[in-house]
């Protein structure tokens, strides 16, 4: 029984916490998004990830 009175009183002070702060007005709208280079990364593990597979599907056939 005292597990559960322990498990609800840790719920309730949980959820106390989550009404803590106000969302507020929200600020001031952004400006224009600035361009993100994303595919500098991507590209080269991706090129990576293929070489790994290519290894291992050739270490497979040569067993």
């Amino acid at each position: 029984m005292l597990k559960y009175v322990a498990a609800t009183a840790l719920l309730l002070l949980a959820a106390h916490g989550a009404f803590a702060q106000d969302p507020g007005s929200g600020g001031p709208l952004p400006g224009t998004p600035t361009a993100v280079p994303i595919d500098g990364g991507a590209s080269l593990l991706l090129a990576g990830g293929a070489a790994y597979a290519l290894r291992r599907l050739h270490q497979r056939r040569s067993r």
